[in-house]
C-alpha cells in the first residue's frame, strides 16, 4: 500500500509539472520585434537566425551582439538602436537559440557561437564595428581572428561564467524534470532579480516591458537549449582572453560599469592592462551600461574614441 501510494504520489507530481510547464508554454505568445528597421533572416547551417538593420546603407556599418542569458535577444541594444542609427548602419542580430532566431536542440558551444559571427560578418556585412556583451565578446575575439572587423568594443566581456557541469546540461535539456528546473530559472522573478542584481545599478530603471520581453523570449519552443549549455559552463571558450586579445590586430576597446559584479571592474583593468586596451569606465552602471545609460554609451560610440584618439580611461555618468 505505500508503495502504491508513493507511486501515486511521483505520477501526480510529473502530471503536474506536465500540465504546468504546457501552461506556460502556452501564456507565451509570439516574440514580436521590438527593434526600429528592417527585420531580416539568415539561413546559417540549416538554422534561420533573424537580425534587424537600420539607419543609412552608406554610414559605417555597426554588428550589436547580445549577451548570453535566459531571456536573451536583440532586445538588449533597444536603448541605443535608434540613437545609433542617426550616425551608422546598424545591424541587430539574434543569437542561434536566442530571441526570434530559431533554438535547435543541438549541444551549443563557444565553437558554434565564433563561426556563426564568423560567417555571418563575411555574408551580411564589410568591416563591421562589432559591439559585444559578456560571454559573446569572448566568441566575438575568437571570430575576429579570421575575420575583417574594423573595431571590437566589448562590454564587460568575461571567459569563464561558471564551473563546468555537463550534468547540468543533460538535466535543464530532459523533457519534464529539465523543462520544469528550466521554468522557475525563467520565471519573471528569476529575470527580474538578475536584472536588478547584475544588469542595473539602479533597479527603478528596469521596464516592466523589458522583463515580460525577456521572459516571452526566455517561454519560445526551444529556449532551454542554448541556457543549458551557458549554465553549464560548456559555453566558456578553451582559451585565455586577455592573451587572445594582446595577439589580435583588430583595435579594441573594453567598456565597463563601474559597479559590475559578475564580471567586476577589477578583471577589466586587469585584461586591458595585460591586453594593453583602452578601457572606458561608465559610473552608475554595472553588467548592461548601455541598456541603463544609453545616452552616454551612445556619446562614446560617437566619439573620436572609435575614429582617433581618445583619453584611454575616459569616464562618463549619466
Amino acid at each position: 500500500m505505500k508503495a502504491r501510494t508513493v507511486l501515486a504520489g511521483a505520477v501526480g507530481a510529473v502530471g503536474t509539472a506536465v500540465l504546468g510547464n504546457r501552461l506556460l508554454t502556452n501564456r507565451a505568445g509570439d516574440l514580436e520585434n521590438p527593434l526600429p528597421g528592417v527585420e531580416r533572416t539568415y539561413r546559417w547551417r540549416g538554422i534561420e537566425t533573424t537580425y534587424t538593420v537600420a539607419g543609412d546603407p552608406n554610414d559605417p556599418e555597426m554588428l550589436l551582439c547580445h549577451g548570453i542569458y535566459t531571456g536573451a535577444s536583440s532586445h538588449e541594444f533597444e536603448p541605443v538602436v535608434e540613437r545609433l542609427a542617426e550616425d551608422y548602419r546598424v545591424v541587430a542580430v539574434d543569437l542561434p537559440g536566442f530571441g526570434r532566431s530559431e533554438r535547435p536542440p543541438l549541444v551549443y558551444s563557444p565553437t558554434l557561437y565564433a563561426e556563426f559571427l564568423r560567417d555571418f560578418a563575411a555574408d551580411q556585412l564589410e568591416r563591421p564595428i562589432v559591439v559585444a556583451s559578456s560571454l559573446t565578446g569572448a566568441f566575438a575575439t575568437d571570430a575576429a581572428d579570421e575575420t575583417e572587423f574594423d573595431q571590437l568594443v566589448l562590454v564587460c566581456p568575461t571567459d569563464e561564467t561558471a564551473p563546468e557541469r555537463p550534468w547540468l546540461r543533460t538535466l535543464l535539456r530532459s523533457p519534464i524534470v529539465g523543462t520544469t528546473v528550466y521554468n522557475v530559472i525563467a520565471s519573471k522573478p528569476s529575470i527580474k532579480r538578475f536584472y536588478g542584481r547584475d544588469g542595473y545599478y539602479d533597479p527603478d530603471r528596469i521596464d516592466e516591458d523589458q522583463i515580460a520581453h525577456a521572459w516571452n523570449s526566455a517561454h519560445q519552443p526551444g529556449a532551454r537549449y542554448a541556457p543549458a549549455s551557458f549554465a553549464a559552463g560548456t559555453l566558456d571558450p578553451d582559451f585565455d582572453l586577455a592573451t587572445e586579445l594582446a595577439a589580435l590586430e583588430t583595435p579594441t576597446t573594453l567598456v565597463w560599469g563601474r559597479d559590475a559584479k559578475l564580471v567586476p571592474l577589477r578583471e577589466g583593468r586587469d585584461l586591458a592592462e595585460a591586453a594593453d586596451l583602452d578601457l572606458v569606465v561608465i559610473d552608475y552602471a554595472t553588467q548592461l551600461p548601455h541598456a541603463e545609460h544609453p545616452t552616454k554609451f551612445v556619446e562614446y560610440l560617437t566619439a573620436e574614441l572609435l575614429h582617433a584618439g581618445a583619453d584611454p580611461d575616459a569616464d562618463f555618468e549619466e
